[in-house]
């Protein structure tokens, strides 16, 4: 019974479905419908309509003390089902709250051959009820089981025409007020749509259950929809007679439009629910126009909330943990306690990997990080390396001849502008110390010879840092730091990381692969690190991050 934790909260069998195996042994009516599987679980089928009205008949004989008698060609209702419309009613009418000696009215409109919610409503709150009903079959078995169960002061069986609901069953109880009506409307508007064609998403499953009942109660022009606007058109002429209308439907595309009705209409007061049990849903509307009666909130929007993940860790050993102190304690570092070791190291691999990281407030054991990825830098990071230098020494070089010819004509240039220089001296403004503007041409003439010279010769003097670069870094991935005290400290890089980020506001625009909090905590002797999805596109590429930070603190030790 997939929907049972959403079940009413008063229901009896929210927290307690029905014990088959139990109930076989003491109703042999019952037994006969069970199965025992090879796993020895009591089953029973549901396809069966004689199965599912000896359940139904069981559980009230079991649960309520009510003997009824249904036939197989009409509806058979499900108890869990009719017991949550109770429920529903009660907190309608405030019968919790009220003294328990107030009699109840209600009027349940198509009240079918089980009459069930008139037997439910005066065994368990005492209610009075008038129940109507159009089919002469339904009428006969309705008015049998109320007699039988010797609850005819409370219940009152009435025949009434084709297509009546209210106005007609009114006529002779003008002056009464009733607290409430319910109704379970037929849901099908002709049998091609009670069998589910056009009608049922067919993504999902077949019923589970067999679909039981006549003409009238399964069928009606229009379908559910039309049969329960013609109950708003009969509210809106009785309005204060009853101080409730309510509707089960089932579907949850009705729900919608029918709103929409009674708001057109001008009904103050409006709210609805929805039923579960098992794999069915059913929803219920209600409607008022008193302005003193207390509306239930209507259920909210339930989130489909993710199962809470584990997060990825990796623990770092104790040795591995005095090493690494060693080490920083040769770079200069000033941490001491082993969270401080582990979280300065890692601090540092985010840095030279380029991730985004700041520290945010934590407990008073363990060190947290926010961390954000922006570009994939740790996975084969040493053929990248490799793939850059080797595209920096394939960079068009200029020919020794290009060069001395541009050197040439950066002489003779000069030569020139000497030259105009003696015959044309330098005029000065004595007012502004500003030089001519033809000094200045043949000054920017020259700069930019210079640049575009200096820009030529540039290349290979980066190649050659490169390649120191890429070396050196390849030395503190497999070997280890050599230079230990030529690096910088990783909270001053860190402070470095918050500093660009506030100067170049792209960056924070910019779409990022992943966030994740880091969290660095002590496990014993030992330090474990958790990293705790947050949002982005893969989590693939925080797993992926995290056996990076494990390598790296490996081969940290290990050089």
């Amino acid at each position: 019974m997939a929907l049972n934790k959403s079940m009413h909260a008063r229901n009896r069998y929210k927290d307690k479905p029905p014990d088959f195996a139990y109930l076989a042994a003491k109703y042999p009516a019952f037994q006969q419908h069970v199965h025992t599987t090879l796993a020895g679980r009591v089953s029973l089928n549901f396809k069966d309509p004689e199965a599912v009205r000896a359940l139904t008949c069981t559980l009230l004989k079991e649960d309520f003390g009510l003997t009824i008698d249904i036939p197989v060609e009409r509806l058979i209702p499900t108890v869990p089902l009719r017991l949550n419309y109770i429920h529903w009613v009660e907190d309608l009418i405030g019968h919790q709250d009220a003294e328990k000696q107030v009699l109840r009215r209600g009027i349940d409109i198509g009240t079918g051959a089980s009459c069930i919610y008139p037997l439910l409503g005066a065994t368990l709150n005492g209610w009075y009820f008038l129940a109507t009903e159009v089919d002469d079959m339904c009428f006969n078995y309705a008015k049998k089981n109320v007699e039988q169960n010797n609850l005819s002061d409370l219940i009152k069986v009435v025949k009434v025409p084709q297509k009546t609901l209210l106005m007609d069953a009114l006529k002779e109880e003008s002056e009464i007020v009733y607290d409430f009506c319910m109704c379970n409307p037929p849901f099908f508007a002709n049998q091609l749509e009670a069998k589910g064609v056009n009608s049922r998403n067919p993504r999902r499953p077949p019923p589970s259950s067999v679909n039981t009942g006549g003409i009238t109660e399964i069928m009606a022009e229009g379908g559910e929809l039309e049969f329960v606007k013609r109950i708003i058109h009969d509210s809106l002429q009785l309005k204060k007679r009853l101080r409730w209308y309510s509707c089960m439907l089932g579907k949850k595309c009705s729900l919608a439009p029918l709103k929409e009705e009674l708001r057109i209409q001008g009904v103050p007061k409006v709210t609805h629910t929805e039923f579960c049990q098992g794999r069915t849903m059913r929803w219920a509307l209600a409607w008022s126009f008193y302005d003193d009666v207390q509306v239930p909130s209507p259920p909210s929007k339930r989130r489909k909330l993710e199962k809470p993940r584990k997060p990825i860790t990796f623990m770092v050993l104790a040795s591995t943990v005095k090493e690494l102190s060693t080490k920083a304690t040769a770079m200069g570092w000033d941490a001491v306690e082993a969270i401080a070791v582990v979280r300065a190291w890692v601090e540092k691999i985010l840095t030279d990997l380029k991730v985004q990281h700041k520290r945010v407030p934590c407990g008073k054991d363990e060190v947290s990080l926010f961390v954000t990825a922006i570009e994939n830098s740790w996975i084969h990071l040493r053929r990248k390396k490799r793939e850059r230098i080797r595209q920096l020494r394939e960079l068009p070089r200029a020919s020794e001849d290009t060069l001395q010819a541009m050197e040439e004509e950066k002489n003779s240039q000069k030569s020139v502008s000497n030259n105009s220089d003696c015959e044309n001296p330098k005029t000065e403004d004595s007012e502004t110390g500003f030089m001519a503007p033809d000094e200045d041409v043949h000054l920017t003439t020259g700069d930019e010879l210079t640049e575009e010279s200096a820009a030529k010769e540039e290349p290979s003097e980066h190649v050659k840092e490169e390649e120191t670069e890429a070396k050196q870094a390849e030395t503190s991935l497999g070997k280890g730091s050599s230079n230990a005290k030529e690096e910088p400290c990783p909270s001053e890089e860190a402070s470095n990381l918050t500093v660009e980020k506030e100067q170049s506001p792209k960056e924070t625009s910019r779409c990022f692969l992943f966030k994740c909090l880091m969290n660095v905590k002590k496990e014993g002797n030992d330090v474990l690190v958790e990293m705790h999805w947050v949002e982005g596109q893969n989590r693939d590429l925080m797993n992926q991050l995290c056996t990076y930070l494990r390598n790296q603190i490996l081969r940290l030790v290990a050089s």
